[in-house]
């Protein structure tokens, strides 16, 4: 009998986090050990109903505490770190938590691992915000990273030590960078669930600027399928970009959206810009698809359509979280 494989999944309760748990519990032979601090974004709901799981454990504790995550490394095959503040605005206006979480948290998790020598695998979860914007082309994983706001630049920084930890102490490490993400669970902060809760709320759609930004929206479960390609087929100290190729204006999400809800299209509101904003996001994901077989298998549209659904569907999951600030049109000036 082949032995089941122990993952420490970092991060877990949050939106992507608890996707690819949800994946890998019911699909996969692994055991599951899930280590999260249930910061804001984090939601117990999201995996509740695998609270009874036999292959699945939760242990609620902080990425930056080094005891704790010392202790797991050494009982683990590979960890996924999804473990991060990931909300721009949030950053903007509260930069330290960023820095605690996103660089001291994967310096604990390497420290671990160089000290536990154990020849665990590291998948860790970046962002194409790492890179910067850029007006035309896609950036590849040799571009040069230049963040803009302090959270992209927070997980440059844990990308940089990463690199050095691999290179230095021959760690198995390997980076993922993604576009955006959306799907069920995701905290309502974002984008997508915010358009589609104030617009079930009756209330404006907020858009920064005049709705111009791009972003490359791909659906949560094409992502957490990208990672697990990446876990069992990646090569250690390389970078492997993750998009879908659904580049699209703000305004024509929102507009979506509001289209897929029989709302009218005067719900949208345009506000002040936020600092820094990034015009377009857009990555080159030729390298996992060419050398590791992956590719996205949901359309935009139809991803969206179930994303719409779901939340429609689940207001008890989301009512508790969408307080007036969560929802703020300009959360960047609000302090958190």
């Amino acid at each position: 009998m082949i032995p089941k494989v122990n993952i420490l999944v970092t991060g877990g309760i949050g939106f992507i986090g608890s996707n690819f748990i949800r994946r890998f519990v019911k699909n996969k032979d692994s055991k599951i050990i899930n280590l999260d601090s249930l910061s804001y974004g984090s939601n117990q709901e999201n995996l509740r109903d695998l609270a009874e799981a036999s292959d699945y454990t939760f242990i609620k504790a902080d990425v930056s505490n080094e005891k704790t995550i010392g202790r797991i490394v050494g009982q683990v095959d590979a960890i996924v770190n999804f473990a991060a503040e990931t909300h721009v605005d949030r950053s903007i206006s509260s930069p330290k938590k960023f820095i605690k979480a996103n660089i001291l948290g994967v310096y604990s998790i390497l420290e671990a691992m160089r000290k536990a020598r154990n020849n665990v695998r590291l998948v860790h979860v970046g962002t194409d915000e790492e890179y910067g914007d850029i007006s035309s082309g896609s950036f590849t994983e040799d571009d040069e990273l230049n963040p803009s706001s302090p959270y992209a630049a927070s997980k440059a920084a844990a990308s940089m030590l990463i690199h050095a930890y691999h290179r230095t102490y021959g760690l198995d490490t390997i980076i993922t960078r993604c576009t955006n993400n959306f799907g069920p669970y995701q905290f309502p902060e974002k984008l997508i669930p915010k358009t589609i809760i104030r617009a079930k709320l009756g209330l404006k759609i907020p858009l920064y600027g005049k709705g111009k930004n791009v972003r490359d929206w791909i659906y949560v479960e094409d992502h957490c399928e990208a990672i697990e390609t990446v876990l069992n087929k990646g090569k250690a100290g390389e970078i492997y970009n993750i998009s879908s190729g659904n580049e699209l204006e703000n305004i024509e999400v929102v507009s979506t959206i509001l289209k897929l809800m029989n709302k009218p299209t005067t719900l949208i509101e345009y506000v002040e810009d936020r600092p820094g904003h990034d015009l377009r996001y857009s990555l080159d994901s030729s390298k996992i698809r060419n050398q590791l077989g992956w590719r996205p298998k949901h359309t935009f549209h139809k991803a969206l359509s179930k994303t719409v659904n779901w939340y429609v569907n689940n207001e008890r999951w989301w009512k508790p979280l969408a307080d007036e600030k969560i929802l703020h049109p300009t959360p960047w000036k609000t302090r958190w």
